[in-house]
């Protein structure tokens, strides 16, 4: 996700404001308004501007506070700087006037008005800039069954149970022992004990014409096998998967309980002579490895070349099989052991891993739909299909599912994107989807940003408590959120932020003194021609004195510590100091004024303080400026005024929402994302782990699709 250029009106973009009315634009980033909720160009604010859409830091602190700053940080005595302290002098002056003329003015316009004043200030609201924008369109697969969805159901989608207990098919060798024959008869299926074969797709056949005869060669082997264990009935895919796709559909939903049914798992390995550890580590590389023999009730093994079938412990198949790989070495542990030592969902998670990092069915993995391929009927008598079966694109996802307590129908045309959601939804108390939305893995995809397989803070799924819920899934695999709190971003410049400090009877006596000094000066002016000179000279002094003194009562009277604040989230591009941001923000930095503070570990820039009040140290700002200058994407700046916490990270794009979806670590965690008016989605951006308790400053928005 880079910058996208202005292009031509043939590529214009349509989209709606938060109450359906459409609008064309350009391809130029965008953002939803928080106050008129019109889609509007996003104009950035830069340390270094470039591009016809981004603008230099600009604010709207109050100029009273930034000039008496900055005549206390700078002497009149150096230079020809005297002259421009002299005419800031001036206009401060004037600054202190401008209040009693503002009120004298409001006094005589409103001195026949009874009505009372509002003590609120009408500027501090409580809460961050809302985002207005919600999804809008169908689902494809909802949560709930009263949501429409979109999404094209199969028979067997409608009558399946979550655990079948029986195979649909079974390969059976006939009464006279004559020959095997295919049964489909759930009265035999149910009374019949049989053999589940376990194998390598690559260790059997390749694609040519000799696969065929390659597939019956095997199939002997098999049922050699099968009856050297005393066994009349075995189930193996080349002969017991459906004809049809749904048929085909409903033996993946049900292929965890063909294992589970089964007396014992017989795993085909290839030849020995090509080396047994590379046989093992062929076996172990495959999708569907984890539910053949965990799920198993009892293992054994065979060498296509040998003819002696060993029996296998989940701890032997765990150091033949599994050598290199810690997860796996604690999955088997876990289910071995006869007690399950972890955790549920840390269980489901290092499956999850472990499964995704397989190949499928010895096939290279799929980019676009697999083309359906033309099922001739799967005959009896000992002759197996031609095709076989053909791989899901959501394959690691169903070969997951068996080890939940509810599946999902598998379907051709399902990515694993939406696969993956929709057993979330299945299985609620897990909420692997609604945990993923608040981690942010190392490396992203544009069609995949809602998707983690680890976490750039190196947190577990099961470390993320999550505060939102998946409604569902789109036709683009994005997941559609309820129980957002988000909050608007603002890019285009720092705003007046109002703020309240703790009352103190002397800080309001010291603040309402300069503004005597001019009616001190006017009374002076006045009686020096009709009274007394001298009495005349002396106020006009005492006011010019308090003018010299101004500046200082003026701050001090606005100092204290502070208690209330409009909540802002403000957006730079680029790597900003703390004391430029104080002074976009409150006019500048002086003693007791409020001040910005550094993330102690909000962000992977974040840097503590190793002292014993937890603050971030100052050094990551040219910690990041340093690592500006190098790596994807570009650097911002986000400023949270109600914490009064900055925090460095890198994106591609501006974020310009930022949405509340959880909590770790005693921190919340808070998407960063972006808008594509085109999708009518959200873009994961970064995530930051903010104070949990500026959560309570967002306003609930209605859903949201999170891409």
């Amino acid at each position: 996700m880079h910058w996208i250029p202005l292009t031509n009106h043939d590529s214009d973009i349509t989209c709606s404001n938060d109450i359906g009315i459409l609008t064309t634009h350009g391809q130029e980033q965008r953002y939803i308004s928080p106050t008129t909720g019109i889609c509007r160009r996003l104009i950035v604010q830069a340390v270094t501007p470039s591009g016809k859409f981004e603008v230099p830091l600009k604010d709207h602190a109050n100029d009273t506070s930034k000039l008496a700053i900055w005549l206390l940080t700078h002497s009149p005595f150096k230079g020809w700087i005297i002259f421009e302290w002299i005419g800031k002098s001036v206009w401060f002056a004037l600054k202190l006037l401008w209040p009693i003329i503002w009120f004298l003015v409001a006094l005589y316009l409103n001195a026949s008005d009874d009505s009372e004043d509002d003590t609120e200030s009408p500027y501090n609201a409580g809460y961050y800039k809302p985002y207005l924008r919600q999804f809008q369109g169908q689902l494809w697969a909802a949560r709930s069954r009263m949501e429409h969805s979109s999404r094209v159901k199969e028979e067997a989608d409608m009558n399946t149970r979550t655990h079948t207990c029986y195979p649909r098919i079974l390969m059976i060798r006939s009464p006279n022992q004559s020959e095997w024959v295919r049964c489909v008869d759930r009265d035999i299926i149910i009374h019949t004990k049989y053999v589940a074969i376990s194998y390598r797709a690559t260790d059997v056949y390749s694609r040519g014409s000799g696969e065929k005869k390659e597939k019956a060669q095997f199939t002997d082997e098999v049922r050699a096998a099968v009856l050297g264990q005393q066994f009349d009935a075995y189930w193996l895919d080349l002969e017991c998967l459906g004809e049809t796709p749904s048929e085909e559909n409903l033996d993946v939903y049900c292929m965890s309980d063909v294992y589970r049914r089964a007396e014992t798992t017989l795993i085909m390995l290839g030849r020995a002579d090509s080396g047994e550890n590379e046989c093992w580590r062929s076996w172990g590389g495959r999708v569907w490895t984890f539910p053949e023999a965990l799920l198993s009730s009892r293992l054994c093994y065979k060498f296509r070349d040998r003819e002696e079938v060993e029996s296998l412990s989940l701890f032997q198949l765990a150091n033949l099989a599994y050598t290199n790989s810690e997860d796996e070495q604690a999955i088997v542990n876990a289910y071995a052991g006869g007690k399950d030592p972890l955790e549920r969902l840390e269980r489901l998670t290092l499956l999850k891993k472990a499964i995704w990092r397989r190949a499928m069915a010895g096939f290279p993995t799929l980019s676009g739909p697999p083309p359906l391929p033309p099922k001739s009927g799967m005959v009896g008598g000992g002759s197996v299909s031609s095709e076989g079966y053909k791989p899901h694109k959501a394959e690691h996802v169903y070969a997951l599912m068996g080890f939940f307590e509810h599946r999902i129908q598998p379907n051709h045309d399902e990515d694993e994107l939406r696969a993956l959601a929709r057993l979330s939804m299945a299985n609620d108390n897990d909420r692997i989807a609604d945990r993923m939305v608040s981690m942010f893995p190392s490396t992203t995809t544009p069609g995949a940003c809602w998707y983690a397989d680890n976490d750039i803070y190196d947190a577990n799924l099961w470390d993320i408590l999550p505060e939102i819920q998946v409604a569902g899934v789109t036709e683009n695999g994005a997941l559609v959120l309820d129980g957002c709190r988000a909050a608007a971003i603002r890019w285009k410049d720092f705003p007046e932020v109002p703020f309240a400090t703790t009352f103190s009877l002397r800080r309001k006596i010291v603040g309402s003194i300069p503004y005597f000094s001019w009616p001190f000066i006017v009374i002076g002016l006045g009686v020096i021609p009709n009274t007394s000179k001298i009495a005349g000279f002396v106020l006009i002094g005492i006011g010019l004195l308090l003018l010299f003194f101004s500046p200082q009562m003026f701050l001090y009277s606005k100092s204290g510590r502070i208690i209330n604040k409009q909540p802002w989230l403000i957006g730079v591009k680029g790597v900003v100091d703390r004391e430029t941001v104080e002074s976009h923000l409150y006019g500048g930095t002086i003693a007791h004024f409020p001040r910005m503070y550094f993330t102690p570990s909000g962000s992977l820039f974040s840097k503590p303080e190793q002292f014993s009040r937890r603050i971030g140290s100052d050094e990551q700002y040219e910690d990041a400026k340093e690592q500006a200058k190098s790596g994807a994407g570009h650097m911002f700046t986000l400023i949270d005024t109600y914490s009064s916490t900055m925090y460095y990270f890198r994106a591609e794009r501006p974020p310009t929402v930022c949405i509340f979806a959880g909590r770790e670590g005693g921190l919340g965690r808070f998407v960063l994302c972006s808008e594509s008016c085109r999708a009518n989605e959200l873009h994961k951006e970064m995530v930051l782990r903010m104070p949990t308790e500026i959560s309570q400053r967002m306003e609930l928005c209605g859903w949201v699709a999170l891409g």
